[in-house]
């Protein structure tokens, strides 16, 4: 079933060294858990096991790492997989922890993503100050099908701003989102958030560090408005950030205005209605990176102008925000940095009024555009020519 977040299942392999640096060359690991010690060898000429002085950076246990997954499918996946596939396909492969193996189980899925659900969690992040990078990408190449859709994108996401993300249909913009939130794994480049690449945090690491809003927003059973917005709060599960789950649900509900859907079926819901019911879950998680994938798409004039005043008052709270816009007149009004997109590449990147340019729109979108500005409140109007 698909969920309000980007993507099913985490394909970008695991990363051992972070976890055991702080460990002294030649000290011994713990002591394997009982599931581990229960697994037989690896069959000959596949994976070993890594040397007994090098210590593992996986807890291989089944039902902690379930009830992990139950909190993160929630929070932040809604995911395909069923935890006991997961844990089969791991149980299956003993010994490969550390390496980038893709092994694949009974589900098909990529097990890339239970190991990360089998490494240690981090500590629960601080904010970060004004002007933090916390999300960098550098050189970043997607590719769908052996076809590059992304190539070689440089962009920084700061605590504070508002980054739009715009250009025409097919530019990258969603792949692009998709990439620095961790669901998309390059093929050349790297992308690190909070400093670190992706590799290294598990994913209730990055549900508490980013938030995710997707484009489609739709669940498999007839959850309540309110309990997906409380989905929203699991990443949180035991941590001293437990005792604001109220709070945080019903802020998030009264500022999206979804508190007289508390008691519906999220899937009766309206297009629009469900698009802000997923906001709210995204406001609730209370990230410090929050990215947004066309966000007013399926909404009316008046929760348009709400949403986007939500984004801004998240941005000058501290927070650093990433948005899919498709209007530019509104990425100009809100934004702080513009990120212009076309086949692939970032063509321009920097404040609204040194991207937003007649030149430069009428050759990104193939029409001619006027830039203009305001009579009352001096802001940029983009308008396309008419002809």
């Amino acid at each position: 079933m698909t969920g309000p977040t980007v993507g099913d299942t985490d394909p970008v392999p695991g990363n051992a060294d972070a976890h055991h640096a702080d460990r002294s060359p030649g000290t011994a690991g713990p002591a394997p858990s009982p599931a581990a010690a229960s697994l037989p060898p690896v069959a000959a000429g596949k994976h070993t096991q890594p040397p007994a002085t090098v210590a593992s950076p996986f807890e291989l246990d089944p039902a902690a790492a379930a009830d992990e997954f139950q909190q993160v499918a929630a929070a932040d996946e809604f995911q395909d997989v069923a935890p006991a596939d997961g844990l089969e396909d791991v149980a299956a492969c003993p010994g490969t922890a550390g390496h980038d193996m893709p092994v694949r189980g009974n589900s098909g899925h990529l097990t890339q993503a239970w190991r990360r659900l089998l490494r240690r969690t981090h500590e629960v992040p601080e904010p970060p100050a004004p002007g933090t990078v916390t999300l960098r990408a550098r050189a970043v190449t997607v590719t769908r099908g052996g076809r590059p859709v992304l190539t070689a994108v440089d962009l920084d996401v700061v605590a504070g701003q508002i980054l739009a993300l715009v250009g025409p249909n097919g530019a990258g913009k969603s792949t692009l989102l998709a990439a620095l939130a961790g669901e998309l794994a390059p093929v050349t480049g790297t992308v690190e958030l909070d400093g670190r690449p992706l590799t290294d945090w598990t994913h209730t690491d990055m549900a508490r560090r980013r938030s995710v809003l997707p484009q489609s927003h739709s669940v498999g059973f007839p959850f309540t408005a309110r309990e997906v917005v409380t989905m929203g709060r699991a990443p949180w599960a035991r941590t001293p950030r437990r005792d604001g789950d109220e709070a945080a649900i019903a802020a998030a509900m009264a500022a999206t205005d979804v508190e007289h859907l508390a008691a519906r079926p999220f899937p009766a819901l309206s297009g629009g209605e469900r698009a802000r019911v997923a906001l709210a879950r995204v406001l609730a998680q209370d990230t410090h990176t929050m990215m947004l994938d066309e966000p007013t798409a399926a909404l009316d004039l008046g929760h348009q102008e709400q949403i986007l005043q939500l984004a801004r008052r998240r941005a000058h709270a501290g927070a650093a925000v990433v948005v899919v816009l498709h209007d530019l007149g509104v990425a100009a009004a809100y934004a702080d940095r513009v990120a212009v997109l076309a086949d692939g590449r970032l063509v321009a990147a920097g404040p609204p009024r040194e991207v937003l340019t007649t030149g430069l729109l009428t050759t990104v979108y193939r029409h001619p555009i006027e830039v203009l500005d305001h009579p009352v409140t001096g802001t940029q109007l983009v308008l396309p020519v008419r002809r």
